[in-house]
């Protein structure tokens, strides 16, 4: 017989854990008609409270889970100490978990957060499908998305906080309009396809403004081990387009290397730009131009939104959609 957990009170209850856990400590800041749903299903499925969930709302086991994919730990660095820094002030434990194709399948940390009883998730943008988003969300974790901007539906236990990819792509190209340049082409991040999802959007809206068609959206396929053999490729047989937007420091350098070994000048010939920023960029030659994020920031009000979360009724009250602003860093790749 199927042990009955304070996830599937909370997930019959339609609440949150922390509110299922202030029902069975006799809380006094739920609900009359809360307590009376939660009492019921607790009774109606048998429920007996475990050590774990009384726990919870004296935080005495707060444990949260942090999901990101392994391919991408370099940069995200400095999120994690942002993260790791404010966890520890509130003395939560982490549970890491990271995802690598074919390795380690979403499905397997989903199953594993659940069976942990972990009280909060962080997930890092692109990790997760909406399919294995709505897994997570019968169970009503409290869980914050970092990164990008969830664009998934809208529920009381999910918070974000983010940068807005799309709106900087789409400031990007009118700026480059504004120079009378619309030769304009994004490259793909398989790594990252939520990341360029929104960036395409943010392009094809601001090309859409201007009467005109986004068209250059540059993606190769597997039979490409690397961005630089795909680029070395393109640029035999197509000018480079006139401004080349990247999302991570890998493809800029690919084209910039490649850009050169077909006898093309940068910034002259191509202008090339990345979102994220690194500490190779400043180290090729021409330097690239990049943004400047505050990565340990995010990363730390993304642990204190989620803390906020676990520890107010019902997650009323808690700011749960934060944005970053970034900052664009001109170097030697544009003009």
């Amino acid at each position: 017989m199927k042990r009955i957990t304070i996830y599937d009170v909370a997930k019959e209850a339609d609440v949150s854990l922390a509110t299922v856990s202030r029902v069975i400590n006799d809380s006094s800041v739920v609900r009359e008609d809360t307590r009376l749903r939660v009492q019921e299903v607790i009774e109606r499925l048998g429920y007996k409270p475990n050590a774990v969930a009384q726990g919870l709302a004296l935080s005495k086991t707060t444990t949260v889970s942090i999901v990101m994919s392994e391919k991408l730990l370099a940069y995200n660095a400095k999120i994690l100490n942002g993260l790791m820094d404010v966890a520890n002030i509130y003395h939560y434990n982490v549970m890491f978990h990271t995802t690598s194709k074919g390795i380690s399948k979403m499905q397997d940390v989903i199953e594993s957060i659940i069976k942990s009883r972990v009280d909060g998730v962080i997930l890092f943008n692109d990790n997760f499908s909406e399919e294995e988003m709505n897994v997570l969300n019968e169970y009503k974790i409290p869980m914050v998305i970092v990164g990008g901007k969830f664009d998934g539906p809208k529920h009381d236990h999910v918070g974000n906080v983010y940068v807005d990819i799309e709106k900087i792509a789409s400031q990007l190209v009118k700026d480059y309009f504004a120079k009378g340049i619309d030769d304009i082409a994004i490259v793909e991040d398989k790594l990252n396809l939520s990341m360029m999802k929104q960036m395409k959007k943010g392009a094809e809206e601001a090309f859409k403004e201007a009467g005109k068609e986004f068209e250059n959206y540059l993606s190769y396929n597997d039979t490409y081990k690397t961005s630089y053999e795909y680029f070395s490729d393109y640029l035999k047989e197509n000018k480079p387009h006139k401004l080349n937007i990247c999302f991570r420091d890998s493809q800029a350098i690919a084209l910039l290397n490649a850009a050169k070994e077909n006898g093309y000048k940068v910034p002259e010939d191509l202008e090339i730009i990345t979102i994220l920023d690194s500490k190779y960029l400043p180290m090729m030659r021409p330097t690239i131009t990049a943004y400047n994020i505050p990565d340990y920031d995010m990363g730390a009000l993304a642990m204190r939104m989620l803390t906020k979360m676990l520890v107010s009724n019902d997650d009323k009250g808690v700011e749960k959609s934060i944005e970053i602003q970034a900052s664009p860093l001109i170097r030697e790749t544009t003009k």
